[in-house]
């Protein structure tokens, strides 16, 4: 799992670089590339819940690069992330802790004075899941590893706002919508991640032509 889980990044990876390289060829395409972080307030949607779900607060790291055409802007980007949820079986609390290594790819429609709209797919790839509580064997087990009960990929709608600041700062809301069941086993029901955002960034290297925000 791990090693095609690497692969996966590395072809990501590649071909982020290869739309750096050509893009810097075109003087009027403005280039950037940064770090960004913040907390996560992570939920899980599962049909036909018998347990009560409650936001986990955790958080989210990693880097941008940002193609910018005036008013439009591409934005792919390399983050982890740590996602699931508190659930309350039977007035008992347990922590359901995900983490993923997500892959967001936005458009941004920039208004005026840097804010900006956002809007775009996020492909996500399961790290790691664990549980006080085995969704499989239905019993309390503190650290249960529960990855296999769930599948190594994840597709998200990522629909946000930002702000480009001056001297190279970012601040953004996001909220990324679950497109797709990640439960993988017949004793779990139907369930989509849900996940709000906010990040602060800082464009590390800026390129091209035009006024840079």
């Amino acid at each position: 799992m791990k090693t095609i889980f690497y692969e996966k990044i590395n072809v990501a990876v590649g071909m982020i670089c290869m739309i750096c390289v050509s893009s810097v060829a075109y003087s009027q395409v403005q280039f950037a590339v940064g770090l960004k972080g913040g907390l996560n307030f992570a939920n899980l949607d599962v049909s036909s819940a018998q347990a009560a779900y409650d936001n986990r607060t955790g958080f989210h790291g990693g880097a941008f690069a940002l193609f910018k055409f005036t008013k439009i802007a591409v934005q792919p980007e390399i983050i982890f992330s740590q996602q699931g949820s508190k659930v309350t079986i039977n007035t008992t609390d347990y922590d359901a802790n995900f983490s993923y290594m997500n892959i967001p790819i936005l458009l941004k429609l920039y208004t005026v004075a840097g804010i900006n709209l956002q809007l775009g797919p996020q492909f996500g790839f399961l790290t790691s899941a664990e549980s006080d509580y085995n969704p499989i064997t239905m019993q309390p087990e503190s650290g249960a590893d529960i990855s296999d009960a769930y599948k190594n990929s994840d597709v998200s709608l990522g629909m946000g706002v930002g702000w480009d600041l001056p001297f190279g700062l970012t601040i953004d809301a996001r909220y990324n919508l679950g497109l797709t069941e990640i439960d993988n086993s017949a004793n779990i029901q139907a369930t989509k991640n849900q996940v709000w955002q906010i990040s602060a960034g800082y464009k590390l290297i800026k390129l091209g032509g035009g006024k840079k925000k």
